[in-house]
C-alpha cells in the first residue's frame, strides 16, 4: 500500500499580490499561520493560487520560496497541472529540485483530451519525476473527467499517489475508493469533506482553510479518529462559510474574504474579476457571523 503524501487538512494557498507583483512577505505570514493552526500540507500554485495567471518564472519562484521558507514544517505540494504536458514536466522538475514533497496535476483544460491521451499526459510526469503525484479531477473547471477505468490504469503506477476529487460525483468517488485501493483520495471541495472522509478519504485540499485553518484541521482530525458525531456538528457550524466562499469563481470569494479579515491578499489577476455587490454583501454577512471581520 502506498503511503499518502499527507493526511488531514491541506490548504490550497492563495498567491498574494501587491501592485500586481507577488507579495512574498504576505506569503511567509500565510505559511506561518497554516503551520501554527495544525495544517498538514500546503499546496502552492494550485487553482486557488491562480496558477493559470502566473508566468513560468513566477511559478517556479513560488515553489522555491515556499519549500525553502516552510523548511520541512508541513508537506509542500507543488501544483504542476496545465494543458501543456511539456510545461507540466518542466514545473515538476523544478519542484523536485526545490525539495517539494509531492505534485498536484489537474486534467488538461480547453484542449481537452481523450482518456488515452489523459493517461499519457499523467504518465509523462509520473515516469520522469520521483515524487508522489496527486491527480486532480475537477470537471466543472476543465470540461473533462477521469473515468473509473482510467483511474484503474493510473493506480498501478508507483509514483501516482492519489487524487484530489472535486467532481461531486459520489458514485464515482465510491467506486474509486472501492476498486483502486492503491490510490488515496482527498476531497477537493470543503462542503464534501465530511461525507468523503466517511467513505474513506484521507483528508481535504481546502480553500476555506486559508481563513479558518484550525477548524478545517480539526474537522479532518475528528474524521480520521472516527468521531463522526463531533465532525457532523463542526461541519454544520462551518457549512455556511464553506458555501459562501464559492458564491463566485474561486479564488475571487476567498481573496475578498481574506481582505475583509485584514490578511491583505491583493486582488486576483485578470481575467478574474471582483465580486458583484450582492455577493459581496452576502459574504460580508457570513464573515460577520463567524467573527472574521477585521476589527
Amino acid at each position: 500500500m502506498k503511503k499518502p503524501v499527507f493526511t488531514g487538512s491541506g490548504t490550497a494557498l492563495v498567491t498574494p499580490f501587491r501592485n500586481g507583483i507577488i507579495n512574498y512577505k504576505r506569503l511567509s505570514e500565510y505559511i506561518d499561520f497554516q503551520y501554527d493552526s495544525g495544517t498538514s500540507a500546503i499546496i502552492i500554485c494550485g487553482t486557488t493560487g491562480e496558477c493559470a495567471a502566473l508566468s513560468a518564472a513566477e511559478h517556479d519562484a513560488l515553489i522555491e520560496f515556499a519549500t525553502e521558507y516552510n523548511a520541512g514544517r508541513m508537506k509542500v505540494i507543488a501544483g504542476v497541472g496545465g494543458n501543456n504536458t511539456a510545461l507540466c514536466l518542466a514545473h515538476a522538475e523544478n519542484a523536485l529540485k526545490c525539495g517539494a514533497d509531492g505534485l498536484l496535476m489537474v486534467t488538461p483544460y480547453y484542449n481537452k483530451t481523450n482518456q488515452s491521451g489523459l493517461i499519457r499526459h499523467f504518465l509523462t510526469v509520473a515516469d520522469a519525476i520521483e515524487l508522489p503525484l496527486i491527480l486532480y479531477n475537477v470537471p466543472s473547471r476543465t470540461g473533462m473527467t477521469i473515468r473509473p477505468e482510467t483511474y484503474a490504469v493510473l493506480a498501478e503506477h508507483p509514483n501516482i499517489n492519489g487524487v484530489k476529487e472535486a467532481s461531486g460525483d459520489f458514485t464515482l468517488i465510491s467506486n474509486l475508493l472501492c476498486t483502486c485501493g492503491e490510490l488515496w483520495v482527498w476531497s477537493g471541495n470543503d462542503d464534501n469533506t465530511l461525507p468523503m472522509m466517511a467513505l474513506g478519504a484521507a483528508g481535504v485540499i481546502s480553500v476555506a482553510s486559508n481563513l479558518v485553518p484550525g477548524a478545517v484541521a480539526e474537522l479532518c482530525h475528528l474524521c480520521l479518529s472516527g468521531d463522526f458525531g463531533a465532525a457532523q456538528l463542526l461541519n454544520r457550524q462551518y457549512f455556511p462559510l464553506f458555501r459562501a466562499l464559492f458564491v463566485d469563481v474561486n479564488p475571487i470569494p476567498v481573496k475578498a474574504a481574506m481582505e475583509m479579515a485584514g490578511m491583505d491578499p491583493g486582488a486576483a489577476r485578470l481575467p478574474l474579476g471582483r465580486l458583484s455587490q450582492s455577493d459581496y454583501l452576502h459574504l460580508t454577512e457570513v464573515m460577520q457571523k463567524y467573527g472574521l471581520m477585521k476589527k
